[in-house]
C-alpha cells in the first residue's frame, strides 16, 4: 500500500493533540506528501500559533526525513488537480492534493478533511484515519 499524507495530518503529527499519535504513525510510516503539503505545515503553525521559523523549518526537516517521496507541483499536477476538483467537488487546493496522490501512485489519500470513502480515479481512496470505526 501506498498512502499519501496530506497537510492536517503532517499538522498533527507534531502537534500536541488526541489525533497526533495516529498521526505521527502514518508519518512515520513514510507516506507520500507533496510540496503544497509541506507549504501548508510551515504556513498554518506560523499563522495560527506565531510558531518561530527556527521550529517551522525544524518541522518541515523532519517531515521530509520521515517521508522523502514528495510529488511536486507541475503544470500537469495542476490541470489534473483542476479536473478532479471539478470532477469530485473538491476545492482547488484539495484537487492538487488528489493530483499529487493519483501521480504518486497511492492508493490510499489520509485526510481528515476530504471527503471519506470517495475513490478518486477509480484507485485512490480518501480515508479519515481519525473517523470512528
Amino acid at each position: 500500500m501506498r498512502a499519501f499524507l496530506d497537510s492536517n495530518i503532517l499538522a498533527y503529527a507534531f502537534g500536541i493533540d488526541p489525533r497526533s499519535a495516529t498521526a505521527f504513525k502514518l508519518v512515520e510510516d513514510g507516506g507520500v506528501i507533496s510540496t503544497q503539503s509541506l507549504n501548508e505545515l510551515a504556513n498554518v503553525p506560523r499563522r495560527k500559533h506565531r510558531l518561530a521559523w527556527d521550529d517551522v523549518r525544524r518541522a518541515v526537516r523532519d517531515v521530509i526525513v520521515r517521508c522523502p517521496a514528495i510529488i511536486t507541483l507541475t503544470v500537469d499536477l495542476h490541470h489534473l488537480g483542476l479536473r478532479l476538483a471539478d470532477r469530485y467537488t473538491l476545492s482547488v487546493y484539495d484537487g492538487m492534493i488528489a493530483a499529487a496522490a493519483v501521480i504518486g501512485g497511492c492508493d490510499t489519500l489520509y485526510s481528515e478533511d476530504m471527503h471519506h470513502g470517495l475513490v478518486i480515479d477509480g484507485r485512490v481512496r480518501i480515508l479519515d484515519p481519525f473517523a470512528p470505526v
